[in-house]
């Protein structure tokens, strides 16, 4: 694939449980090309969340390898990968993870800060009116709705202008409008970034959105249909 921004190749995860190993990935191999977006979906328990996990270097591979932009990730000690991720990637989770001592504005400040960013929170306050909550930067957390606050972590995410957007279930929390209008903010900063995305998800009709969806089962691939100007012009044939 031209210009792969993730790899896997026989990408595992066991984990150790009270009854001994679980296999919770069982040999995943996929691509993503630049500027894709994917959807991964599958029933709970299939190993979605774990996936995202791995391709965002927050769980290592007991078997395999995961590259990311060129980096193999389980080469990286922690602070490595803290600083990849930091500089690279915009993760998004059904939780919001916002620090309730910090303004949203603060919240978003906070990796552009640990970056070094001279103008930090300029950029910061930019990305808040790009979610449309300009005025809600000196509110805290317990201030915000459930869809304001998920707007915050989304700018917090696309502060650093990050290569790749990985998003765990982000609308899970949030009623159907808050949810479909998160969404077309996830697409929307995608595109005005340039970046890829990875989109974990239930909902069929959000997964329709990406270029492509790959379907879990039981740990494994089971499923890739096929890109969707591919489906959509065949539908026009």
């Amino acid at each position: 694939m031209k210009d792969t921004v993730l790899s896997l190749r026989d990408a595992r995860l066991t984990l150790q449980g009270n009854a001994g190993p679980v296999e919770i990935l069982r040999g995943i191999t996929l691509d993503v090309a630049r500027g894709e977006s994917v959807g991964l979906t599958g029933p709970s328990g299939s190993g979605k969340s774990s996936l995202l996990m791995l391709m965002g270097g927050l769980e290592r591979a007991t078997g395999g390898t995961v590259t990311a932009l060129g980096q193999d990730l389980s080469a990286m000690g922690e602070d490595a990968l803290a600083r990849f991720r930091r500089g690279n990637m915009g993760i998004v989770f059904q939780s919001f993870h916002l620090i309730p001592t910090m303004t949203a504005l603060e919240n978003v400040a906070l990796p552009l800060e640990l970056a070094g960013v001279p103008d930090a929170f300029d950029r910061a306050a930019a990305e808040l009116h790009a979610v449309g909550l300009g005025h809600r930067g000196s509110h805290y957390p317990a201030e915000l709705s459930g869809g304001e606050q998920q707007r915050v972590a989304l700018a917090r995410a696309a502060a650093p202008r990050p290569a790749l957007f990985l998003a765990d279930e982000p609308t899970g929390n949030l009623d159907a409008a808050n949810g479909a209008a998160i969404m077309d903010l996830l697409f929307g900063l995608r595109d005005r970034h340039g970046a890829t995305l990875v989109l974990v998800t239930h909902a069929p009709e959000l997964a329709e959105r990406c270029d492509r969806i790959v379907r879990l089962a039981d740990g494994m691939v089971v499923e890739e249909p096929a890109v969707q100007g591919m489906r959509a012009e065949g539908a026009r044939a």
